[in-house]
């Protein structure tokens, strides 16, 4: 005998409980990345969610299964209810990182969102030095970062460090890596440009060339037989030819909740117009996890067309990123163009075509990027 069955028929027992939140508590923020994970259209201020709302959140995630979050934005320091919010994830027994521009962050504030709870930090910086870092996130504000690595390293909190790679910063990786072991960090996440939303409108500016990015491989394989912080590397999937896996398969491990509540199973989904995502004052974590359209459009293998229906990798790559599908081809069902297999492959094999044969960067002007900033 079988339990109840959800919105596409798969019995609900046989769903894993999702293990990770991104509780994105803001879209504002004092930088204006051009490769940005939020959405083109930003959330604003007036809509964003209560500080009971996200307590109620945080309970309904823990019921569900999940064990931690990343606190993140936009900049989460600009919400100043962070320590109540930050308190009720650890009242629910879920552990918090703060993911962050440091902009904001004394020892003050960081002292108390510890008393609250909060269980480690993710810095983001966005090159090596003062000039590079300052250009890539349109904003004066590698010396706050400098200054926040001071206050983490200093609190005892697990410290990472997150730099997004891409062509104007690649070359410095070495000294990106030697900050992040200056500043303190135990783990470095070098996560190459991943084109969605600001990042893909900004796409011709950002690619690296091949040599570049067989340059940073090497730097750190020797990095890691080094030793120091851990590194962590984030697959450029237009250049592998294999897509990368779709969060674990979509709606199988995580859920993403915006700044005014909406629930998506990856924070790119937001750009997917007829997904029609479920919001979290509407409707509880558990439904949304298990009934609602929006979860259930692309789980599992059996809405695979194409060359991924059949193919040995559609349980490891599971049909590969159905953002980026849709952001290319305009249909989130087609296999991802990252795919050498893909009938759509020329989509992104183009641009990084254009990208080879274009001179090594030289240090870009500012109007080389769209700023990400609010419509």
């Amino acid at each position: 005998m079988t339990g109840p069955a959800t919105a596409t028929g798969r019995p609900a027992e046989a769903l894993p409980a999702p293990w990770a939140l991104l509780a994105e508590v803001t879209h504002a923020c004092p930088l204006h990345c051009p490769y940005c994970s939020n959405p083109l259209e930003l959330v604003r201020k007036s809509a964003e969610l209560s500080t009971d709302d996200w307590a109620r959140v945080f309970a309904e995630a823990a019921d569900l299964g999940v064990v931690q979050s990343h606190v993140s934005g936009g900049e989460p320091l600009l919400r100043p209810d962070l320590p109540e919010i930050v308190a009720a994830a650890h009242r629910a027994g879920v552990y918090t990182q703060l993911v962050t521009s440091g902009v904001g962050l004394t020892a003050a504030r960081l002292d108390g969102l510890a008393d609250a709870g909060l269980n480690s930090v993710q810095l983001s910086v966005q090159d090596a030095g003062r000039v590079g870092s300052d250009l890539i996130a349109g904003s004066a504000s590698y010396t706050a970062k400098e200054r926040a690595a001071e206050v983490i390293r200093a609190s005892g909190l697990p410290f990472g460090l997150n730099v997004v790679l891409h062509r104007h910063n690649l070359d410095n990786l070495p000294e990106i890596i030697e900050l992040g072991a200056r500043w303190g960090a135990g783990r470095i996440e070098l996560a190459n440009t991943q084109f969605y939303g600001w990042a893909l409108r900004n796409r011709g500016a950002l690619l690296p060339t091949r040599d570049q990015l067989d340059r940073a491989k090497a730097t750190v394989a020797a990095q890691r037989a080094d030793g120091g912080p851990e590194l962590v590397w984030v697959m450029p999937d237009y250049y592998e030819g294999l897509p990368k896996p779709c969060m674990g398969g979509w709606g199988m491990r995580s859920i993403t909740v915006g700044p005014d509540g909406t629930a998506l199973p990856c924070p790119a989904a937001y750009a997917i117009p007829d997904l029609a995502p479920p919001n979290v004052r509407d409707k509880s974590l558990s439904w949304i996890w298990t009934e609602s359209a929006a979860f259930n459009a692309y789980r599992g293998t059996d809405w695979m067309t194409g060359p991924c229906d059949g193919c040995p990798r559609r349980e490891t790559d599971f049909g590969g990123c159905r953002c980026q599908a849709y952001a290319l081809t305009g249909d989130a069902a087609r296999t991802d163009p990252a795919c050498s297999l893909s009938p759509d492959h020329h989509l992104v094999r183009d641009p990084v075509g254009e990208a080879v044969q274009a001179p090594e960067p030289a240090r870009p002007a500012p109007s080389a990027f769209v700023y990400r900033y609010p419509s």
